[in-house]
């Protein structure tokens, strides 16, 4: 086996940065994927070549050696990927697109900044003077700026900032839904807000674990100080960082996964379940399901909780699960739940005691160290699992691609009905 060949073998099936170098060493291209085996793989694979632009077969026919850079998120392999594309400058990478068309992140100059998605056309001083902007900084270049759209939704929902024109949040919806923490309004300091752009700062610059540890220390000393408000707003964005579920820009690549789920499901029925909601606000609960391998969106649910009142997931779960265990759906050979002993413990007497019906049920959830994936099994009918239900369980990048899709489809329907609250 090729050096190549060996090394793709052996490639996680998680997100990251790769690296094609020739036979000097020398670094002829820097990618991100969601799946760094996966993506991979597919320049090489023999049924696609004929289709292959000039540049990457060009490009393949140079790789002598493959190097990876594992990152815990799609948003840290899209920022890592452009900040090493940027110190590297290989050599495919400018022929990929035409470097006029590359974009940035650009933050204002001003009192309360905010930041600017801008191609690098756009980026003269005279025209954004004009547009009274001035710059503070600039990051990049990105090849998708729509890619960058999203990431830097999710990097919002942390670190909340201004983006309109006008100084005011008068009708300012990004103010009702939180996106923008109204710093005219006189709803955060002056500090504050410089702390929220400080720390998109440091996620752009690949400083995540730092800005960690920076939020950790100044949580501690408002805890001393008994200002535990303060404390409670840095632990949430602590917790925000250390759980990054890019959803929104997983989905692009979503049919990739697919496929790897359906070499190992062919014949199962596969449903995943998951709650989205804040404090109880607005909740809601998702179905999607696998048939024969590929993903059945047709067959995909959503639910609105209607008799838990308060923060209870175990609850909320178990109304998920009555309800659609009342319809005249197919039967599932393997249900996953989003959660731990406890949502197993009440799957498992919902549906073997009360109602009677014979189905695998595995509780998914973070481990304890939180890098891990904490499954828990239906005990009883273990023994009874064939070798493709062990297979997906035993394969942990792939239960975490299939959690993350039925997450992904609850908080888009959680983030719609809160939408609507806020406008209505």
């Amino acid at each position: 086996m090729s050096k190549v060949a060996e090394k793709i073998k052996n490639l996680p099936l998680a997100p990251g940065v790769y690296f094609f170098c020739d036979s000097k060493g020398k670094i002829l291209y820097i990618g991100k994927a969601t799946n760094l085996k996966t993506r991979v793989q597919s320049y090489f694979r023999s049924d696609i070549a004929s289709s292959r632009s000039q540049w990457i077969a060009q490009m393949i026919a140079q790789v002598a050696s493959i190097d990876f850079e594992q990152t815990d998120s799609v948003l840290e392999a899209l920022i890592l990927e452009s900040n090493l594309i940027k110190k590297h400058q290989p050599k495919y990478n400018t022929l990929e697109k035409d470097d006029k068309s590359f974009s940035y992140f650009v933050i204002t100059k001003e009192d309360f900044p905010k930041f600017l998605i801008l191609r690098k056309t756009d980026i003269d001083l005279e025209k954004l003077e004009a547009k009274s902007y001035k710059l503070k900084a600039i990051y990049g270049p990105y090849i998708s700026k729509q890619q960058m759209q999203t990431a830097l939704k999710i990097i919002r929902r942390i670190f909340p900032f201004h983006s309109g024109k006008q100084k005011t949040e008068k009708g300012c919806l990004d103010f009702q839904i939180s996106l923008c923490p109204g710093p005219y309004a006189g709803a955060i300091s002056k500090i504050d807000y410089k702390k929220n752009i400080r720390g998109i700062e440091m996620i752009l610059q690949g400083k995540k674990k730092s800005l960690v540890s920076k939020l950790e220390k100044e949580m501690l000393l408002h805890s001393k100080k008994n200002e535990f408000e303060k404390a409670a707003i840095l632990r949430n964005k602590i917790f925000a960082l250390n759980h990054i579920r890019d959803v929104a820009l997983m989905s692009r690549d979503f049919e990739e996964k697919s496929l790897v789920i359906g070499h190992q499901s062919f014949g199962l029925r596969i449903e995943a379940y998951d709650i989205s909601n804040i404090s109880g606000e607005h909740a809601v609960g998702s179905m999607i399901v696998f048939e024969n391998g590929q993903a059945n969106k047709n067959q995909y649910r959503k639910f609105k909780i209607k008799t838990v009142e308060g923060s209870n997931d175990v609850a909320m779960m178990k109304e998920v699960l009555s309800r659609r265990f009342n319809n005249d759906w197919a039967m599932p050979d393997l249900i996953l739940l989003d959660g731990g002993l406890g949502h197993l413990n009440m799957a498992e007497e919902l549906l073997h005691q009360e109602l009677g019906l014979v189905v695998a049920i595995v509780g998914v959830a973070k481990g304890p160290t939180r890098k891990k994936l904490d499954l828990r099994r239906d005990s009883r009918l273990r023994a009874d699992m064939n070798k493709r239900m062990e297979n997906i369980l035993e394969n942990e990048n792939l239960m975490k691609s299939i959690m993350d899709e039925a997450h992904r489809f609850a908080i888009g329907y959680h983030r719609k009905l809160r939408s609507k609250s806020f406008l209505g």
